[in-house]
Parts: C-alpha cells; structure tokens; sequence
C-alpha cells in the first residue's frame, strides 16, 4: 500500500470517529501519521526532477505568489500590474508554466509569480498541483485569487491544499522549544497550563517517529497540530491576502459581506476597482520598510532608497 492509500485510510478513520474529549488524544496520533507521510511524500517528490518553467530564478527585494483555481484573474492580474503579458483566455489552465513579472511599488521591485490554476488534490499530484504549491513556499506573500461570483469552499478548499505541503497561512510558529538528544530520554516542560497537550501524547507522538530522546519545552498554550509541525519540522509560515475579483459581477450586499471577511481585498481588474487598496494592501502585507542614507552635514538622498524587512536594525 502506498502513502497516498495509506493516507487516504486514516482519513477515512478520522472521518469515521467522533470529535469529543474522549478521541482527542487518538486522532491526534493519527494526525501525527498522516503528517509523517505527507513528509515523506515531499522528500520523495522533491528529489526528483524540478517540473519545467517552475523553477524560476527569485529577483527583487520581495516574491509574491498568485496562487488559485483557474480563470479566477491571476494571468489578469500579472499583466495589468507588471509589464509581464501572461497569457489571458476564457479556457481554463491557459497558464502552464509559472510566469513572473516586475513591479515597482514604492521604490521596492517585487516579484509577481503567476502560478498555473491548480485543482482540488494539487498536493497529491493532480494535474502540476505539486509542483505548483510547492513553488508557493518560496514566496514572501501569497496572494490566493478567488472568483466573488463562485462557491465560497474555494477558499477553504485552497487552504488545505497548502497545508497539505506545510505552508501555514497567517500563522506564526508556535512557541515550542524541540531538540532531539542522544541520550537521557523524554524530558517534557510546560511553563503555560496546557488545554489539550499532555505529557502521554508527546511521548507517545515521538515514539512514533522514533525519537526516544529529546527536550521539549512548551511556552504557549498549543495545538496537537503545533507540536506535530514542530516535531515534522519544514513548515513555512507566511502570511497570505485573499483577493475576491469580479466584484462587478455581484450585488453589493455579497461584495459588503466578503470584504469584511479577515485578510481581504474585494477588487475588479477588468473595471479596475479598488486596484490601488490592493497594492498598498500587498505592501503592507510584505512588512517592507524604505530606509534613506544620509552623509554627516548633508540633507538625505531620498533618490533611491534601500529596502529592508520591518523590524530590521
């Protein structure tokens, strides 16, 4: 049995038990087995060879990442905010390859990489799905396309599929001190009360990967899923702006409840609406910061400004 059999069994697991207190620490274990082979599955896939038109040279001081389903606007998109013409139709998956193009914002030259459509089961291989995640986890920003005139699971539907490769959306990583030893055991310290961790599942989730020695340290109340990806490791953290286009197309009750959804911009490209909240929104999202010389005595060259990320010194 492969590991996408396997997985697609303890899925069917999972969906068969209940969700209560008394399942709580079994399907974590379970999580904790789907997780380690989705990891495998990765290593697997990653060692062979790179998809064609995928592995694009990163250039400029950011790299934003058109991520979703097809003829959502990303192709559109590219070309109205780059000199980049991605190819743009009616027909689905026009994009084949990941297309990048140059935009200047601010003094800042941002990378736009428009990613090929991708379909539900991308991170299992579907169509160029894996290629196409995997190339999302370069990034600085994901920008997830969504069409305002179509079901709302396409953003849910989206999500799991970047989870499904370790790209955590919005998220910081949890406060976890984790080291593997070479001896002494399982030492395991909470420092904050725990609401669903414990000392059984973190020794009993180790010993599933074969770790039998290690320091774990707990600074936050955490999640069953945090302690996994801490222990999986190779989770990229980013955050990520979900951008309705077609707005022209719905009521403007439906355009007023989707913008008030967290992490949205509601635009049209075609009509060019709210275009320019999007760009400063996408500004603000990469953290960037314009920072100016100046020479002892002299008035500040704010010809050209170096850019660096927020909270630099």
């Amino acid at each position: 049995m492969g590991a996408l059999e396997k997985i697609a069994e303890i899925e069917r697991e999972m969906a068969r038990t209940q969700k209560n207190k008394a399942t709580e620490y079994h399907l974590g274990l379970l999580k904790g087995k789907i997780a380690r082979l989705r990891a495998e599955l990765l290593e697997v896939k990653s060692s062979g060879p790179k998809g064609e038109g995928f592995d694009v040279k990163r250039s400029g001081d950011a790299r934003v990442a058109l991520i979703g389903f097809p003829s959502v606007g990303k192709s559109t998109l590219l070309s109205t905010m780059t000199e980049t013409k991605s190819a743009v139709s009616s027909v689905d998956f026009t994009t084949l390859a990941a297309t990048p193009g140059r935009w200047e914002y601010n003094g800042a030259i941002i990378q736009l990489l428009d990613l090929p459509g991708i379909l539900e089961g991308a991170s299992q291989g579907i169509g160029r799905g894996k290629q196409v995640v995997s190339t999302a986890r370069t990034a600085d920003l994901i920008v997830m396309m969504l069409d305002a005139t179509k079901s709302h699971l396409q953003r849910p539907l989206l999500e799991k599929e970047l989870e499904a490769v370790g790209i955590r959306l919005n998220r910081r990583p949890p406060n976890i001190y984790f080291k593997v030893k070479t001896g002494g055991g399982i030492s395991y310290n909470a420092i904050v009360k725990q609401s669903v961790l414990n000392e059984k599942f973190v020794y009993n989730l180790l010993h599933q990967y074969r770790i039998f020695n290690a320091e774990v340290l707990v600074r936050e109340d955490v999640t069953i899923d945090d302690f996994i990806d801490v222990v999986v490791g190779g989770r990229i953290h980013l955050p990520c702006l979900y951008v309705y286009n077609k707005i022209d197309a719905i009521t403007i009750e439906e355009v007023d409840k989707i913008a008030r959804e967290d992490h949205t911009i509601v635009v049209s490209i075609e009509k060019d609406l709210n275009m320019d909240t999007l760009k400063h929104t996408i500004w603000e999202y990469l953290s960037l910061l314009r920072v100016y010389t100046k020479r002892h005595g002299e008035f500040p060259d704010f010809s050209e400004g170096l850019i660096l990320r927020t909270g630099a010194t």
